[in-house]
């Protein structure tokens, strides 16, 4: 049985909804590090290159646009250490045909891009996480911030993580704690200070939906 089938069907045997872990980084390669942290925690992922910067010269490219792919059922994929990857820029969360095709994952990791008046779009019926990543400039720190002051708004999301430049991450959580509700400023979680970033993500993210579930 493939690798992402086995996937779909333990988490539905588990009862546990589908995640999605949304990414808003600068570093090219930290959406792919982090699916690959969590394959090591037993999670088999579907990337989204939502932003069309990872798999731009992938060989799984088709001739259909990632539109056509979902409209037919039919997306196509590039196999990668952690699951499966997927070239399909401007892809949001809550398109309606994706949920179905992610049914065979742990996860659907977007490597997402966030514009000034873009809304946050979320996968109906998943759980959600985000991770930021804050580096030590003015715009990156208002940027993380004016994402999460959305995403405190949003109960759906059950996991935040931010990476990057230490100082900074600390200033945008200090600002939360100022000006957010305090329960959801406890939440937030810097892994800057960490030695394996986005090893400590995967498993807060683990914990953390762990605990949400036992609840």
């Amino acid at each position: 049985m493939p690798a992402d089938q086995a996937a779909g069907l333990r988490r539905r045997s588990a009862r546990q909804p589908l995640r999605c872990i949304q990414c808003f980084v600068d570093s090219v390669q930290s959406t792919s590090r982090l699916a690959l942290a969590l394959h090591q925690r037993g999670w088999i992922s579907l990337l989204v290159d939502a932003r069309g910067r990872l798999l731009a010269d992938s060989p799984a490219r088709s001739l259909f646009g990632w539109r056509q792919q979902l409209e037919r059922g039919q997306v196509h994929t590039l196999p990668l250490p952690h699951g499966d990857g997927w070239h399909a820029p401007g892809a949001r969360a809550d398109e309606p045909a994706l949920a179905g095709i992610a049914q065979d994952y742990d996860a659907v990791v977007f490597d997402a891009g966030l514009k000034a008046d873009d809304d946050l779009a979320l996968m109906p019926g998943a759980t959600h996480a985000v991770v930021i990543e804050v580096n030590a400039t003015h715009e990156s720190m208002l940027r993380a911030y004016t994402l999460l002051k959305t995403l405190s708004r949003a109960e759906a999301v059950y996991s935040i993580g931010l990476l990057g430049a230490a100082a900074a991450c600390d200033r945008v959580c200090a600002a939360c704690s100022h000006f957010l509700d305090p329960r959801f400023a406890q939440a937030i979680y810097s892994a800057a200070h960490e030695d394996g970033v986005f090893a400590a993500l995967a498993v807060r993210m683990a914990s953390e939906e762990a605990s949400l579930a036992a609840r």
